[in-house]
């Protein structure tokens, strides 16, 4: 894997055996690579991981955010869809997100699929249960409005929530009808852009031939062309069209995911034959094997097999989180591996101080990827031993010089799976892990039980400060446009800032900062001014964004979020921090009640309020800024809106999930313990301690039929 933006991977230490400080470290490291991974990928058309490396690099940051969920990040890559769209297209906001899928990648996966799903509908395992399977197609999400029958917009998927108006591209793809008849008078669809082998071998001889740009592969070549701002380059493309999905309709298509699928093929659109239904993880499995098998015989890219619930009213059950379905899974193919050189063992300082090792590799290419890097884990895992000397799990006595073989089955992340010792040199010498700050200077320590070993600098140390600012300036932070990872490194390091206040009043300190920033090195007037008011535009700040921003510790984006609501304003949200500082009272209480916050993340916020260097820093910051309120839900009506419910006990006509994301749609608050702040208990069979302190404080109380009575036609 080529990272020449500069970011080292992480090794693909197993979750189980992760430390929390590591598991912080990792899953910054990995937020910057895959959002920089998506930018190349759905902006540039220029993919730098392969399609199994990224999903490997996500789904292992998703596991750890399942370990750890209060370190999960504001801008953790199980937030965000796509990247945001390139310049030169119109912008199309999409009435409905234009969701990724979550993904699988061993048949265990897919049975714990299953699981989940059965155990969020309350069915049983002999309850039945059938999926739609289809080929995942690797090209370019596209969405296609149609109202009255007629073609009025088509829009790349973009970040999910905005793409890009490529309508008049659209249109020269014979696959993709104008006008249709008998359809729904609003109907969108979803879909792959993509290029036939035959058609894309064809295009870059045509290409080669006339001086042209040669694609890489059929997925870039169907991305590209897709993508022109002259839409004649497009219909010269041979692209082709599957539809698989939909977005707002204003009529159903059908009752059922299959059904849906063949109504689209009446109505003219080109839909995948290799389609069909599964009733159960059996089937599912079988089917995707064939599929597999299949693989190499088709005209097109595909990387794995996308399994749906058949059944709509269940998909409406099911619902959405907050980037994917819990209806889909996509089943992705295994990846390979390849040997080479290790050349040097590189050290690299994050955020939280952790000092991670970077294996240097001789250029060698897995997988069509070039990979040149890959992390190390820790000073153990090269050393194949831990601190007293034992022999610890995947341990290789890794040292400078050595034959490696880089494994990607599946894993974005380049791991060295092995080392060829018959090839080792005879001068080859065990790698002394450094116990210094190789940024700063500073000691750097390992404290018992911890398996990295950390930077003592602190806010001294220009490695931490730089990635604390980064971290403000990131995607699902300020995402100040023009102020990227790069960008702060170079102010950091001519000394225009070393706090998040500081950016606010770059202008003020340099006077216009436009005549001493566009002499810069790649500025120029209009980049300089571009962010200033970039920056200007940044003042006014949803609630939610800033708590993430502050970068506090093990309060990441979903939790950010959760608070932000729970506050509603900043400031409710500081004055609770700042009283809960005590930790106890009110405050304190009301703070641990909140569900999906628990102790750790708890006396993380109250301390950061509490220490004053931390706090005045919070407060020059919020001087320069409009902090908006959280946009509650509308609830006109609800019986349920801004009370506090805590569920508890054995519900039996819905599963606790469901009941969950019902009343906070309803606009209630769903906290996990009783206080004096609740306002109903919902108390199934089973119902203990908490029916008993609800009664105490004379707190009301109902029975499941009850709760449902109360939201009925809600």
């Amino acid at each position: 894997m080529n990272l020449g933006w500069g970011v080292a991977l992480k090794d693909d230490k197993d979750v189980a055996d992760l430390a929390r400080v590591e598991a912080e470290a990792e899953l910054a490291r990995l937020a910057e690579l895959l959002h920089d991974a998506n930018t190349a990928y759905h902006t540039e058309d220029a993919p730098r991981l392969t399609d199994a490396e990224y999903d490997r690099l996500k789904r292992r940051n998703a596991e750890i955010e399942a370990r750890f969920p209060d370190l999960k990040r504001g801008d953790s890559p199980t937030e965000q869809i796509g990247a945001r769209p390139a310049d030169g297209f119109a912008k199309v906001r999409h009435k409905l997100r234009m969701l990724s899928l979550g993904n699988a990648f061993e048949d265990d996966d897919i049975e714990a699929f299953d699981r989940s799903l059965r155990s969020y509908l309350g069915l049983s395992e002999t309850d039945g249960l059938v999926y739609t399977a289809e080929p995942k197609i690797d090209g370019l999400s596209l969405s296609l409005r149609y109202e009255d029958g007629n073609l009025v917009q088509a829009a790349t998927r973009g970040d999910g929530a905005v793409g890009e108006n490529v309508t008049d591209n659209a249109r020269t793809i014979d696959d993709i009808p104008t006008e249709l008849t008998g359809a729904p008078a609003v109907l969108e669809i979803r879909g792959e852009v993509y290029m036939s082998h035959a058609d894309f071998a064809a295009l870059n001889e045509r290409q080669a031939g006339s001086g042209g740009k040669i694609f890489a592969n059929p997925r870039n070549a169907a991305a590209g062309s897709l993508r022109q701002l002259d839409a004649s380059v497009t219909r010269a493309r041979p692209l082709r069209f599957f539809a698989y999905g939909w977005g707002e309709l204003s009529e159903p298509l059908a009752n059922t995911q299959f059904g849906a699928i063949e109504r689209l093929a009446e109505l003219g659109f080109a839909t995948n034959e290799l389609t069909t239904r599964c009733d159960g993880p059996t089937a599912m499995l079988a089917r995707y094997r064939e599929i597999e098998s299949r693989r190499a015989t088709l005209d097109y890219d595909i990387d794995g097999v996308v399994y749906k619930v058949d059944d709509l009213a269940l998909q409406a059950r099911l619902g959405m989180r907050s980037t994917t379905p819990r209806w889909a899974i996509a089943h992705k193919f295994p990846a390979e591996l390849a040997w080479t050189r290790l050349e040097a063992i590189d050290i690299q300082v994050g955020r939280t101080g952790a000092l991670s090792p970077v294996a240097r590799l001789l250029p060698v290419t897995v997988g069509g990827v070039v990979v040149s890097n890959a992390t190390l884990h820790n000073e153990d895992y090269i050393a194949g031993r831990d601190a007293s000397g034992g022999v610890i799990r995947d341990g290789k006595d890794i040292r400078v010089g050595d034959w490696v073989q880089v494994y990607r089955a599946g894993d974005v992340i380049p791991k060295v799976a092995d080392v060829d010792l018959a090839k080792r040199p005879k001068d080859a010498e065990p790698y002394v892990f450094p116990t210094t700050c190789p940024e700063c200077g500073s000691a750097a320590i390992r404290e018992e039980g911890d398996a990295v070993r950390r930077c003592t600098g602190g806010l001294i140390c220009p490695a931490q400060a730089v990635e604390k600012l980064k971290h403000f300036v990131s995607r699902a932070a300020f995402d100040i446009g023009g102020l990227g990872a790069k960008q702060v490194e170079q102010f950091y390091r001519d000394g225009w800032i070393r706090e998040p206040a500081d950016i606010f009043t770059l202008r003020e300190r340099y006077g216009s900062g436009v005549q001493q920033l566009k002499n810069r090195e790649g500025w120029g007037q209009k980049s300089a001014e571009n962010l200033f008011a970039a920056i200007d535009e940044k003042r006014v700040i949803p609630l939610g964004r800033l708590i993430f921003a502050l970068g506090l510790r093990h309060v990441g984006e979903a939790a950010s979020n959760l608070l932000a609501a729970h506050y509603g304003s900043w400031d409710v949200f500081q004055s609770a921090m700042t009283n809960a500082a005590s930790f106890e009272g009110p405050d304190w209480d009301d703070l641990l009640s909140i569900d999906g916050v628990g102790k750790v993340m708890a006396t993380s916020l109250a301390t950061s309020f509490a220490q004053e260097s931390e706090r005045a820093s919070i407060d020059r910051l919020v001087k320069h800024l409009t902090v908006e309120d959280a946009v509650a839900p509308d609830t006109a009506g609800s019986p349920v809106a801004d009370k506090t419910v805590v569920f508890t006990g054995t519900l039996e006509k819905m599963t606790r999930a469901e009941a969950k994301a019902r009343a906070e749609a309803l606009g209630a608050k769903v906290a996990g313990s009783v206080s004096t702040r609740t306002d109903l208990l919902v108390a199934g069979p089973g119902a203990g301690s908490k029916a008993k302190k609800a009664a105490e404080l004379g707190i009301e109380t109902l029975d499941e039929d009850g709760w449902l009575a109360l939201i009925e036609g809600q």
